[in-house]
C-alpha cells in the first residue's frame, strides 16, 4: 500500500498558493542558479566589504571622519561664541534704525520746499534703508573676521589639521555666515524701512507701506544684498588673511567709489555708475528707476555674480596657499 508523506503544520510550503506552473518552474530556476552562483556573490561581497573597511581607514587617517555636517557645526560654535559677532549685529541694527529715522524725518520737512521735478523722482524707499551703505560694511567685516580672526590667532592650523579638506571648510563658513547675515539683513531692512516711513508719514511726504510691492522687494532684496556683502568680505579676507587690510578695501570698494564714480573722465564714469557691483547691488532698495542704470534685480545679479567670482578666487587660493 502507498503511504502518503504528510508536510508538518510549521513547515512552510515550497510554493504560495494560487502561483502558475510557469511562475513556479522560473522560481525553481532562480534558486538553482543563485544556489550555484553563491559562492562568487559571497566572495564579490566580501571583497566590497573589505575595500569599504580600508577607504573608511583612509579618510580616518587623513582627517576625513570630519563630515560637512561637522564642519558647520564646528563654524557655528566658532561665529556664535566670537565676542564681535553680537555687537557687530546689534550695532548695525540700531544704527540703521537710527538713521532711518533721521533721513525720514529730513526729506520728510524738505519735501514740501522741493521742486516739481524732484518731488516726481523722490524716492520714499531708498531714504528709509539709506542705512544699508553702513550695514554693507560691518557685515562684510563680519565676514571677513570669520577666516581672518583665525588666521591672527593662529587657530586655523588646527582647523585645517582636523579637516585636511579645505574646501570643505571654506563652504562651511560661507553657509553659516549666510545663515547669520540674511536674517540679519532683512531685521535690518524691515527696521529701517518702518521706522523711516512712519518718519515720513508724520512729515507729511510720499511713503510706502507693507503692501506696496516696492516694499517688500525692497525688504528682502536689502536683505539678500548685505549677506551677498558678508559673502565679499569672506572671500577678501580669504585671500588677503588680514583683518586691517579687508576692512580698508571694503570701505574702497563699498563706499569711496560710489561717491567718485560720476567724476571718472568719459565712458569710464558711465560704466562704473552702472555696473560697479555695491553702485548696482543698491538699485534693490530704490523704488524710482533710473532710465540710466540696471533694474533692481539685474543690478543684484551684477553684485551676485561678483561674489561668485571673488568666493571661487577665494576657493582656488586657499587651497593652494600654506596656513
Amino acid at each position: 500500500m502507498r503511504q502518503t508523506t504528510v508536510r508538518p503544520a510549521s513547515e512552510p510550503t515550497r510554493f504560495r498558493p494560487g502561483r502558475s506552473p510557469a511562475r513556479r518552474l522560473r522560481a525553481v530556476r532562480r534558486r538553482e542558479r543563485e544556489r550555484e552562483a553563491g559562492g562568487a556573490a559571497t566572495f564579490a561581497h566580501c571583497s566590497r566589504r573589505l575595500r569599504a573597511v580600508r577607504r573608511r581607514e583612509r579618510e580616518r587617517e587623513a582627517g576625513g571622519a570630519a563630515t560637512f555636517a561637522h564642519c558647520l557645526h564646528a563654524e557655528w560654535i566658532k561665529i556664535r561664541t566670537m565676542r564681535s559677532t553680537l555687537h557687530v549685529l546689534l550695532g548695525t541694527l540700531a544704527f540703521c534704525a537710527g538713521l532711518a529715522a533721521l533721513n525720514g524725518s529730513s526729506a520728510g520737512d524738505e519735501f514740501a520746499g522741493l521742486s516739481p521735478a524732484d518731488q516726481a523722482v523722490f524716492d520714499p524707499l531708498a531714504t528709509s534703508l539709506r542705512g544699508y551703505l553702513i550695514a554693507q560694511i560691518t557685515l562684510g567685516l563680519l565676514g571677513g573676521l570669520v577666516i581672518t580672526s583665525e588666521y591672527g590667532a593662529r587657530t586655523i592650523v588646527s582647523t585645517l589639521a582636523s579637516v585636511p579638506h579645505r574646501g570643505r571648510v571654506l563652504t562651511s563658513k560661507a553657509v553659516v555666515l549666510v545663515a547669520v547675515a540674511f536674517p540679519t539683513g532683512l531685521m535690518v531692512s524691515s527696521t529701517g524701512f518702518l521706522v523711516g516711513q512712519a518718519a515720513l508719514s508724520g512729515a507729511g511726504a510720499p511713503h510706502l507701506t507693507l503692501s506696496d510691492g516696492e516694499a517688500l522687494r525692497g525688504i528682502f532684496g536689502g536683505g539678500l544684498y548685505l549677506a551677498l556683502a558678508g559673502l565679499f568680505g569672506l572671500a577678501l579676507g580669504t585671500v588677503i588673511r588680514s583683518t586691517t587690510a579687508t576692512v580698508t578695501t571694503l570701505f574702497g570698494v563699498m563706499l569711496i567709489v560710489q561717491p567718485f564714480a560720476p567724476a571718472l573722465p568719459g565712458g569710464l564714469g558711465d560704466w562704473v555708475t552702472t555696473y560697479w557691483p555695491p553702485i548696482a547691488g543698491g538699485q534693490i532698495i530704490t523704488s524710482y528707476q533710473d532710465p540710466d542704470l540696471l533694474t533692481p534685480w539685474a543690478g543684484l545679479g551684477v553684485m551676485a555674480g561678483c561674489v561668485a567670482v571673488m568666493m571661487g578666487a577665494a576657493h582656488a587660493v586657499f587651497r593652494k596657499r600654506d596656513a
